[in-house]
């Protein structure tokens, strides 16, 4: 069963310096037929102006992971973490018992654009935790990369929850599968682009809830980067 969440469907912030999509429910947008999908709460696209971005702001008890897909952005919390996460990089906050961070885009002259993702964590009120990586760009051309999951594996990121986070980005006309273990789910969000899923056609901004598929297909219709959950 696959069920298309479309990227014109989603919810929408406009403001001076954030130009913001969400496909499920977040801020002033709410739609109780879209809070989430298993153990993923928020998927946000956002675009952000030179220098601007999100002042000191707190969080708790849900594993954030920001994936940016073009520009820089400039990060700073609490627990003393100051970076700049880039194209092929990812980084993942455990929130848990609290934490307080800014996100602001590091070019004083171009955008950035990121996904930011919230994903429920196993159990409430864990200790906060901070972690970065970077992803030889290669390992995803034409390939699943695994660049989160719970037990950390194949150097990717660590998160409280049984999800694991593949990346790939595919050339037209290229494909890519993945088999869920029986009673797994999976969510695909497409990044840019244009493909097609086990016959569905979807484009960028698009995504779609997969349960009960032996087998999900990935080709692409054009150059492509395609997220894919496997999920609880």
């Amino acid at each position: 069963m696959i069920k298309i969440r479309r990227s014109n469907e989603r919810g929408h912030t406009n403001l001076s310096w954030l130009d913001s999509y969400h496909t499920f429910s977040f801020g002033d947008y709410y739609d109780p037929r879209h809070m989430g999908f298993r153990d993923l709460r928020v998927i946000n696209e956002d675009r952000v102006r030179p220098s601007a971005g999100f002042g000191i702001h707190p969080h708790r008890d849900m594993e954030i992971i920001t994936y940016v897909l073009k520009g820089a952005l400039e990060h700073n919390d609490n627990m003393g973490n100051s970076s700049v996460i880039r194209p092929n990089e990812v980084q993942r906050m455990s929130a848990g018992t609290g934490i307080k961070h800014s996100e602001y885009n590091h070019s004083q002259t171009e955008p950035v654009h990121l996904l930011q993702i919230w994903i429920l964590p196993e159990e409430r009120g864990i200790k906060p935790g901070y972690e970065q990586r970077a992803f030889n760009p290669e390992e995803k051309h034409g390939k699943l990369r695994l660049v989160a999951a719970h037990d950390g594996r194949d150097s990717a990121v660590t998160v409280h929850q049984g999800v694991d986070l593949f990346v790939t980005q595919l050339p037209p006309r290229e494909q890519v599968t993945h088999r869920p273990k029986p009673g797994r789910h999976a969510w695909v969000q497409v990044a840019c682009g244009s493909m097609i899923l086990n016959g569905y056609p979807l484009k960028e901004g698009d995504g779609a809830a997969i349960s009960e598929e032996e087998i999900i297909e990935i080709s692409a219709s054009d150059e492509s980067e395609i997220l894919l959950f496997d999920l609880a």
